[in-house]
């Protein structure tokens, strides 16, 4: 009896001991994935694609590649700087070789990334700009184009294959940021279909939103920082330190009382017009009539050319994303529209697939994927497949293609 009670004590040791053993790997699993969970968020989810575009014809070759739209059918149109190409990179425009020519301005690829359409630069009736910057087509298939050279304060329209429609103002002049007929270095083009009206970020030079009816170019409002009138007055340089208190939290930006370079802006379904003020490392957020509705700052801690150089909706029907291109810290952001917040963020500086040098703009298709063009001698267009709204870490790096 002894001898059987030792036994079943025993036993009973090691089945406890199996109970407590089993209890803490299950209260460390469950840590680890609250661990997981908490490192995860909800977004969009992409991955580059290494083979588009396909490689150009006639040996030609991109400069900095300064602007992007898609258009009704799923074309992607770029424009570039054919005045950036090194010459190491264009011997046979030098005649000095076989490879490189430059390219066109403006080129169009289809959805498996064959150049279909090109055109583009200087001719009779318009002014060419110095420097592109921005392409957008709008929902007729015509093309506007601004330019940020010292001298750019013109706007261009052109129908799908080149032919020239419209000029709003006229290069090399203009009268600051409350001139309503010429602008100075205009960043971006958008326009919003529902009110058959255009937006322009204008920009470098001067530093507001001006908004024109899309078929006549009638001028109908602008605004500035806080939908006040905007000034040229000389501002300091930006200071992120200037917007934190003892604490370090965030003071009253109102100090930046105009932008710094309006360098975005686009128009959601619901009425809200998001602009991203770059090099002051914000958006800010208004009703249609310019009247202020909220700001944000954006990895304010940014300097040299800021954290906003462009912004596109994801293409569900409430656009509940926004992604924003850093070119600096060479990534995208997926922020949640309805709070600006910043959920999650990929790419890096480099060269190679799904990194980035200068990643300048953005635009998506239908399917949702999204394209980035470099600037600087980054001077490419890159596109990323949509795979669906899903858990991904919040710092995400290089989205490479999935091995198959």
């Amino acid at each position: 009896m002894k001898q059987m009670q030792r036994v079943i004590k025993h036993n009973l040791r090691a089945f406890l001991a199996v109970i407590a053993v089993t209890t803490a790997i299950g209260v460390l699993w469950i840590h680890h994935n609250e661990g997981v969970e908490a490192a995860t968020v909800k977004a969009p989810r992409f991955e580059v694609d290494p083979n588009w575009p396909k490689p150009l014809p006639n040996h030609w070759v991109t400069g900095s590649t300064i602007g992007v739209s898609v258009d009704s059918q799923d074309r992607v149109w770029t424009i570039h700087r054919p005045n950036t190409v090194e010459d190491n990179f264009k011997a046979a425009d030098l005649k000095l070789g076989e490879c490189c020519k430059v390219a066109p301005p403006v080129l169009v690829y289809d959805q498996a990334g064959n150049l279909v359409k090109s055109w583009g630069g200087p001719g009779a009736g318009y002014d060419w700009p110095d420097s592109n910057h921005g392409i957008t087509v709008d929902h007729k298939g015509n093309v506007w184009i601004g330019g940020n050279g010292a001298k750019d304060t013109q706007i261009l329209k052109f129908d799908n294959d080149g032919k020239f429609l419209l000029q709003l103002g006229k290069h090399g002049i203009h009268n600051g940021s409350n001139d309503i007929e010429n602008f100075w270095q205009p960043t971006r083009i958008f326009e919003d279909v529902s009110a058959n009206e255009v937006y322009i970020t204008d920009g470098y030079g001067n530093r507001r939103v001006i908004v024109f009816d899309a078929d006549t170019g009638r001028y109908k409002r602008h605004w500035g920082a806080y939908g006040n009138k905007p000034t040229d007055d000389k501002e300091p340089p930006y200071n992120p330190a200037a917007l934190e208190d003892s604490a370090g939290t965030n003071k009253d930006a109102s100090s930046l009382k105009n932008f710094s370079t309006p360098h975005c802006v686009i128009v959601s379904k619901d009425g809200l017009v998001y602009i991203c003020d770059r090099v002051n490392d914000r958006i800010q957020v208004f009703h249609k009539d310019g009247t202020f509705v909220k700001e944000v700052f954006i990895e304010p801690k940014t300097l040299r050319s800021g954290s906003v150089w462009d912004m596109e909706f994801s293409r569900d029907p409430q656009q509940t994303y926004i992604y924003a291109a850093n070119g600096v810290n060479e990534k995208i952001n997926v922020l949640l529209r309805s709070t600006l917040e910043v959920l999650t963020s990929f790419g890096d500086g480099g060269r190679g697939p799904g990194q980035f040098f200068g990643c300048h703009n953005l635009a998506t298709d239908s399917k949702g994927n999204l394209y980035v063009t470099e600037t600087y001698t980054g001077a490419r267009i890159q596109k990323f497949v949509f795979k669906g709204v899903g858990p991904v870490e919040r710092e995400q790096g290089v989205v490479r293609a999935a091995t198959r």
